[in-house]
């Protein structure tokens, strides 16, 4: 494969894709520190969240804090991203620990309806 003009390395063109692979981004870690995430849960940056006095977070790290200045679901950073969400999990995992961002699960559902109402529901769509 021969490198196109401007391009740092021989090995790399426009179609070889991300250069830093998602295990790298995680250190080789598949699970987050903190308990995992649900994809609604949703995330919100510290008032005083400042990662730039975290010189050891990656630039994706710093992108989340970023984007979480507003309450985001666990889906979209992923997708803002453009990240597995086992990857963003993990990230997540790190600014909590380190106190920048805050997540907060949706509540727990009480009970799940029956499968009799669901049936209904779906033949009631399907007669639409």
């Amino acid at each position: 494969m021969r490198a196109e003009a401007g391009a740092p390395h021989e090995w790399l063109d426009a179609d070889a894709g991300p250069v830093v692979r998602p295990y790298a981004l995680t250190g080789g870690r598949v699970r987050s520190a903190v308990d995992g995430f649900d994809l609604v849960a949703y995330v919100l940056a510290e008032r005083d969240a400042d990662p730039v006095a975290y010189p050891e977070l990656q630039p994706e790290h710093r992108r989340l804090v970023a984007l979480a200045g507003r309450p985001v679901p666990v889906a979209e950073l992923a997708a803002a991203l453009d990240l597995a969400v086992g990857v963003v999990r993990v990230l997540l995992g790190d600014l909590v620990d380190r106190g920048l961002v805050t997540v907060h699960q949706p509540p727990a559902t009480p009970y799940l309806p029956d499968n009799d109402i669901l049936k209904a529901v779906v033949s009631g769509l399907r007669s639409l």
